[in-house]
């Protein structure tokens, strides 16, 4: 799948993910496409993990929004921007919601990390929205990211560097991810570290 990280650390925030496509057992690597796992949309960027045809989706549907419907600087506005494009996900885009008959909402079917100047943010399959106040990871090489970055805190300069050293970790022990690294950073309006 993947590994993106987000990380918030001494007055900047930044997001890497690897760069590695798979499609069942064949890998897409870096080279033979421009796999960007990050996208900006207005002045957030946005980090994914779930099959590859959500990239383009979510990137397309977030684009869609009005000015004044696309807010993703608090953990509400997040939610309120993803619960929007939730209709357009399955009306449009033909979304299959449908996870497990036992579900208590509709899955969107993916999960996606986010990162803009007023901090960091995941949204999970059932529009659930963390704001995170030192780093996050998901795709599969989440566990070996969050586990680096967290042993690596304390020692990294800045956030891009313990971003860079989460995804290399996953690069380095997760099949299903590979660099180059991606990172993109972003000053904090405020901040709490």
């Amino acid at each position: 799948m993947t590994t993106v990280v987000v990380v918030r650390k001494g007055g900047e925030v930044a997001i890497a993910g690897d760069s590695l496509v798979t499609f069942g057992d064949t890998r897409l690597p870096h080279g033979y496409e421009a796999n960007d796992k990050l996208f900006m949309v207005a002045d957030s960027w946005i980090g994914m993990a779930g099959s590859t045809a959500h990239f383009p989706v979510l990137r397309r549907a977030l684009n869609w929004l009005a000015p004044e419907d696309l807010k993703l600087h608090s953990r509400d506005e997040v939610f309120d921007t993803f619960l929007k494009i939730h209709p357009k996900l399955k009306e449009v885009f033909y979304l299959n919601p449908k996870e497990e008959d036992a579900d208590p909402y509709e899955s969107s079917q993916f999960t996606a990390l986010i990162a803009n100047a007023s901090g960091i943010y995941g949204v999970y399959s059932y529009r659930e929205v963390f704001e995170f106040d030192r780093f996050w990871a998901i795709g599969s090489g989440r566990g070996f990211a969050l586990g680096a970055m967290h042993a690596s805190f304390d020692r990294a300069k800045s956030a891009s560097e313990l971003a860079e050293i989460g995804v290399l970790a996953g690069c380095e022990f997760d099949k299903n991810s590979a660099g180059p690294v991606k990172v993109q950073t972003i000053q904090l309006k405020t901040t709490k570290d």
